[in-house]
């Protein structure tokens, strides 16, 4: 969809070290490509390691959880495929755990997200979302490690988490994977699998706004044996919303088989639906400052829309894997994934400045939009153990293959520019208007192909390395709303280096270097697109394995960017949006996060984030992104009555701003959200949860990305029932 009309640490030391590792990256990554070449036999003791139901588990999830409460993972492969531990991984990486989504009842990726360390979640409207990490927008969404860059940059609707297991989220850069550096953040979501033993969980919840939602998970063993097992998962959830007029509802249904082929070859192969339907959404969102430069303040549910809009998304998800292991611990593995999304709309946007005694200065803009992307992304991948020099290292090496396309359509509506009453006097009463005032829309398909490897090399009992690098091919044809994005880049590499040195049982310390390549269809005021992004990022830090089993880390980060779009203005004579490259951007920060059981039944995950993102003057740039932001979230179950848990979650962020131009600023103050939950085991297996969001009731703008935005929800309450067998 077209966008709507408003639109440190000194690191020296390590980036010699790294950029040195750089060019052996550049050297042997073709040689790494290569690796059956290479591979030896291992030890029994290795190929007892690799037996099958290990290798299921790690097709499947990449990780294993400690327990049904636990806030932490085992082992994430986000970040390279290869299966480590978080300590293992030179860069860092969060999870939302499977029971952090149950506790909290984090039923969409937005609110999920909004959880996560050093991620900032950017409501600009109530369908669509934008997210930023480390100071840039986050534009690389995996499925089980597959995905394509967004193509709006954003997501339409919401993703619901009843599919998916748990969200990884890799801070930095992650070229090796995505075919671009962006050094914002990936966010991979893990769906579900079926089980070799059967089990079933049904919940139903109700809550404020007469918020309803029914969900249901069923696996296990599909026959006498275990040899074939399924998985179907089915939610439903609709209600009315704190915001004027607004009702949604979402239904989902995902299945997935897996069949053991032979002992040693596994297929997966799964499909899921998923419907957002929203009745008078906002497009756009309210103006924030009146004609003398004050800023207006509305009530937490004022809405622009009329009582006509709806926004209505459609997603099918489709994808199949086989994995073989091979001898001596290797492991091949193909996978495909498919996506449909189908977005259709009637939008009211209200624009302009009101007048602060009258309130009039507001004009309607009513649209009609169609959307449809489909990507499709294939990859094949081999991985396993290889002796070299008496040592034991691994390898994995890779060829990936995506093609995204899309398609949209405006249909302008009659009435643009028509005078609308004053906010506080709008009920949404506008007549709907006939779309045939203009048209205009995309058509554009990008592709991309590449080969990655990465070689995770034992360098002494203390000292690992992993090295490797991605050769990438990118292509883009078709135009957007006038504007061509025609572009074609090949050859290009992006390495990866990292170092972990333990310096004991418990802690390690880790460095790791990126480079950023990522090629933009954002155009100037003259309608020429911008060069690509490109840039380095320089990671270090301390990871540590807590007593009581919590991991900790501590990292400190330096990204240098030149070339990254920024909304100036529109383009002269359109109401389209007009971006400048801005050169010399650079982001320094302090990532502090813990995760798992910090004392007996106390379940945490925690994290505090500094960003300091300059431009080329030394000037604070993208000032809509908190520099400041804690994340906690924790559950205790009680020794002396343990059918009772109990937890609290808390985000916290300082001031931000925005510069609306002839000297006025947008501003929402430093603010904190608190939610409280509880819960009891009624039996072994019904569990009743009661969780209260923002208890305090805190007024607060949910986004100042673009020029308008609007209030977040009240204090709210929500009282779920679940039996698991």
């Amino acid at each position: 969809m077209k966008p709507h009309p408003s639109q440190v640490a000194d690191l020296t030391l390590l980036t010699c070290a790294i950029r040195r590792a750089r060019w052996f990256a550049a050297a042997s990554t073709l040689c790494l490509l290569t690796p059956v070449a290479v591979a030896q036999s291992a030890s029994d003791d290795r190929d007892a390691a690799y037996k099958l139901d290990d290798t299921v588990v790690e097709a499947s999830t990449g990780a294993t959880v400690q327990s049904a409460d636990s806030y932490k993972v085992e082992r994430s492969s986000t970040a390279t495929r290869l299966s480590l531990t978080p300590r293992e991984t030179p860069q860092s990486v969060s999870v939302v755990t499977a029971a952090q989504l149950r506790d909290f009842q984090l039923t969409g990726a937005i609110d999920a997200l909004e959880t996560t360390p050093g991620v900032s979640v950017e409501r600009v409207e109530t369908d669509r979302t934008y997210f930023t990490a480390r100071g840039f927008d986050i534009t690389n969404f995996q499925f089980d490690g597959l995905g394509t860059p967004m193509m709006y940059k954003n997501i339409q609707g919401d993703i619901d988490t009843a599919v998916y297991e748990r969200v990884e989220v890799l801070r930095g850069a992650n070229g090796l994977l995505s075919g671009t550096g962006n050094p914002s953040a990936t966010v991979n979501f893990v769906r579900k699998r079926p089980t070799r033993e059967a089990q079933t969980s049904l919940s139903g919840t109700v809550g404020s706004w007469n918020h309803k939602r029914l969900e249901a998970d069923v696996s296990g063993p599909l026959g006498a044996a275990d040899k074939v097992r399924g998985r179907l998962v089915v939610s439903a959830q609709d209600g009315e919303s704190y915001l004027d007029r607004m009702e949604r509802e979402r239904h989902t249904v995902y299945g997935v088989v897996e069949i053991d082929m032979t002992d040693r070859t596994l297929l997966t192969a799964g499909h899921s639906w998923q419907q957002n339907n929203t009745d008078s959404p906002l497009w756009g969102a309210l103006p924030l400052y009146y004609t003398d430069g004050s800023p207006t303040d509305y009530d937490a549910s004022t809405s622009t829309s009329a009582d006509w809009a709806y926004w209505d998304n459609t997603d099918n998800r489709s994808f199949v894997e086989l994995s073989h292991l091979l001898a001596s611990g290797w492991e091949v593995k193909g996978a495909l994934n498919y996506l449909d999304h189908d977005s259709n709309s009637e939008l009211f946007y209200q624009y302009g400045t009101p007048d602060r005694q009258t309130g009039l200065g507001l004009f309607a803009y009513p649209s009609q939009y169609e959307l449809n992307i489909e990507k499709l992304v294939a990859d094949l991948h081999v991985k396993g153990p290889f002796a070299f020099a008496g040592r034991d290292h691994e390898l994995v090496a890779g060829v990936q293959w995506s093609r995204s396309e899309l398609e949209d359509m405006s249909n302008y509506g009659q009435g643009i520019g028509t005078p609308l009453p004053p906010l506080d006097q709008w009920n949404g009463n506008y007549p709907k208007p006939p779309y045939n005032s203009g048209v205009d829309g995309s058509e554009w398909i990008d592709k991309q192909a590449g080969l990655y490897s990465t070689a995770r090399l034992s360098l002494t009992d203390r000292l690992t390395g992993l090295v490797g690098g991605r050769l990438s091919r990118f292509e883009g044809d078709g135009n957007s709303y006038g504007v061509t994005r025609d572009t074609s880049y090949s050859g290009v590499f992006t390495p990866f280096a990292g170092l972990v040195f333990d310096l004991n049982e418990r802690m390690s310390l880790y460095a790791s270097y990126t480079e950023i390549f990522q090629p933009q269809t954002e155009v100037d005021a003259n309608r020429d697109r911008l060069d690509p992004i490109e840039g380095v990022q320089y990671e270090t830090g301390i990871k540590a394995e807590m007593p009581g089993g919590a991991d900790a880390s501590l990292a400190l980060f330096r990204i240098e960017q030149d070339n990254v779009a920024e909304a100036r203005g529109t383009i002269p004579g359109s109401v389209d949006t007009a971006y400048v490259g801005r050169q010399g951007l650079t982001s320094e920060g302090v990532e502090a996060t813990l995760a798992g059981e910090v004392l007996p039944n106390l379940q945490a995950s925690l994290g505090y984030t500094y960003i300091d993102l300059q431009d080329s003057e030394g000037e604070r740039a993208r000032a809509f992104i908190p520099q400041h932001m804690v994340r906690a979230m924790s559950t205790y179950r009680l020794p002396f009555y343990e059918a009772v848990k109990v937890g609290a979650q808390a985000s916290w962020q300082d001031v931000i701003y925005r510069e609306q131009g002839a000297g006025i600023t947008s501003r929402q103050d430093a603010y904190a959200l608190v939610d409280l939950m509880a819960s009891y085991d009624l039996s072994e297996n019904l569990t009743a949860t009661l969780n209260v969001n923002n208890v305090t009731d805190e007024k607060y703008l949910t986004s100042l990305y673009f020029a308008q935005s609007y209030y977040g929800a009240p204090r709210h309450a929500m009282l779920t029932l679940a039996w698991d067998y």
